[in-house]
């Protein structure tokens, strides 16, 4: 009985007292390429945070100097110079309008701002919760376009920001 006792307390203390890792948050990426004749190219890194929001890691080239709409967009497809991803991803029927503040898509993520040399690199965080997710269901970004438009997302014109031509496209698949 004694070594029955004992071996119940080693199998608690080596089982019972293990933590296990985490699971990291789901994680899914777009690789952006040229569309309508221009030379956007880069990434696009999604995160489901801890507090529900989701932050976006942004590497974009090729880029006008100045500030580009960019969108989550209905469609997982870049065909016809990106026209085929079709209106913004907006689950919730909400008005356009920018990530910070007020009702707006889940797809708005407002304005990228590319420096002299083309480049746009930038993280940001899209909130509040239940807006956008990476996790599968209603909200999530997989399986959408990410397209950079030519022009400045004016953040109120509706249904999508009077943004320009799209530029760069690409959809959004997770990440194993």
């Amino acid at each position: 009985m004694k070594k029955l006792a004992l071996l119940s307390v080693t199998l608690v203390v080596l089982f019972g007292c293990h933590t296990y890792p985490t699971p990291t948050a789901a994680m899914a990426m777009a690789t952006i390429a040229p569309v309508g004749g221009s030379n956007v190219n880069g990434t696009v890194h999604l995160q489901d945070m801890p507090d529900g929001s989701v932050m976006g890691k942004i590497d974009l080239t090729g880029l006008t100097p100045g500030d580009h709409g960019f969108h989550i967009h209905e469609n997982g497809s870049c065909d016809d110079n990106g026209n085929a991803a079709g209106p913004h991803f907006n689950p919730a029927s909400a008005p356009h309008g920018s990530p910070t503040g007020g009702p707006h898509h889940a797809g708005d993520f407002g304005n990228i701002t590319a420096g002299a040399n083309g480049e746009a690199h930038t993280t940001i965080t899209i909130a509040p919760k239940g807006v956008l997710s990476v996790y599968p269901g209603a909200i999530s970004a997989v399986g959408h376009a990410f397209i950079v438009h030519g022009g400045m997302d004016d953040l109120t014109s509706q249904p999508s920001g009077n943004s320009g031509p799209r530029i760069g496209c690409g959809v959004i698949t997770l990440m194993q």
